[in-house]
């Protein structure tokens, strides 16, 4: 299984990218998976489901199954930390690639997204895993090539010849 990633800061688009880049890949035959980073807590649950009455009642873990899909939820409890990457990877099923969203910090090949409106530094410059920059406009002083941010099957066919999917 090849991984990929797409990092940048809040509001850069990295969230628009992928939903627009997901199809371009599976367009070529791959078979992709995600995991998306999520800085503060979320849930996929609702009060007043049965799932959630299950979670709050303590149970560690919930699966919820149908004849269309299946979730497994996962509480942390008593202080248990966050999983690395590479910990949420080994729970992923094999695919041809798995995106990456966010985890800026881990030592996977990715793309940033920036954009000169958001306001915030280029990440490239001191990461040596960022293999190309998707921006709306001219990055100054960037150290690596430039994609348009709009133009998903670019971006798409970088991922695919890196990661040697071609």
């Amino acid at each position: 299984m090849k991984i990929f990633g797409l990092t940048g800061w809040s509001g850069s688009g990295k969230t628009s990218l992928m939903v627009r880049l997901i199809p371009a890949l599976t367009g070529r035959g791959l078979r992709v998976s995600t995991v998306k980073h999520a800085h503060k807590g979320f849930d996929i649950d609702h009060p007043g489901k049965d799932s959630h009455n299950h979670r709050v009642a303590g149970a560690t873990e919930v699966v919820v199954s149908s004849p269309r899909r299946w979730a497994l939820m996962h509480e942390l409890r008593d202080g248990e930390p966050e999983l690395t990457l590479e910990q949420l990877i080994g729970k992923v099923a094999p695919v041809d690639l798995l995106l990456i969203e966010g985890f800026k910090r881990d030592r996977h090949e990715k793309i940033e997204v920036w954009r000169a409106d958001v306001d915030k530094p280029l990440i490239a410059p001191d990461d040596p895993t960022i293999v190309a920059v998707a921006s709306d406009g001219p990055v100054p002083g960037c150290p690596v090539p430039v994609l348009d941010l709009n133009d998903e099957e670019a971006v798409a066919a970088l991922i695919v010849k890196r990661c040697g999917l071609g």
